[in-house]
C-alpha cells in the first residue's frame, strides 16, 4: 500500500470514528437520558444508567482513540500543521478541542473522579444529577456537531 492509499485508509478510519462516537454521544443525549429521565424508580434510573453508559464507554474511548490517530497521521503526512496558525482553519481548532476534552473526560476525569462523584449525587438527589448530566451532554454534543459541521465544510474547501 502507498502513502495515498494509507491516507485514504486514515481519513476513512478518522470519519468513521467520528460517526461511532459523536453518534453515541448523540444517542446518550437525545435518547438514553431523557428516557432515563422519565423513569420513577431512581435506583433502578441510576443502574441502568451505569449499565448501558459502561458499554457506550468502551466504544466512545475505542472510537476516540482511532479518531485522535488518524487524526495525527493525516496532518503529520499531509504536513499540515500550520493550519493551526490560520483562523480560517477554526474547525481543526475545535475538532482537536472536542477530541481533547472527550479524551479527558473518557480517560482521566470519569474513571477517576466523575463516575464516584456522578454515583454519589444521584444516590441524594437523581433528578437533579440527571439534569446536570443531560445538560454537560447536551452541551458537548452542540461542540460536537459544530465542530463536525465546520469539518465537514471547510475540509471541501468552504472558507467561513
Amino acid at each position: 500500500m502507498g502513502d495515498f492509499e494509507f491516507l485514504v485508509l486514515a481519513r476513512v478510519l478518522h470519519v468513521s470514528g467520528v460517526v461511532m462516537w459523536i453518534g453515541g454521544v448523540a444517542f446518550v443525549t437525545t435518547v438514553l437520558i431523557p428516557s432515563l429521565r422519565k423513569t420513577t424508580d431512581a435506583e433502578q434510573r441510576l443502574a441502568l444508567f451505569e449499565q448501558l453508559e459502561g458499554r457506550f464507554g468502551l466504544q466512545a474511548k475505542l472510537t476516540t482513540l482511532i479518531t485522535g490517530a488518524s487524526g495525527y497521521y493525516m496532518l503529520e503526512t499531509l504536513n499540515a500543521w500550520d493550519r493551526y496558525l490560520h483562523p480560517q482553519f477554526w474547525w481543526m481548532h475545535l475538532m482537536t478541542a472536542v477530541w481533547g476534552i472527550f479524551t479527558l473526560v473518557l480517560f482521566v476525569l470519569e474513571p477517576w473522579v466523575l463516575h464516584r462523584w456522578f454515583h454519589q449525587q444521584a444516590v441524594k438527589n437523581s433528578e437533579r444529577a440527571f439534569v446536570w448530566l443531560h445538560r454537560m451532554h447536551q452541551g458537548l454534543l452542540s461542540l460536537s456537531l459544530v465542530a463536525v459541521f465546520g469539518a465537514v465544510a471547510g475540509a471541501n474547501g468552504y472558507a467561513f
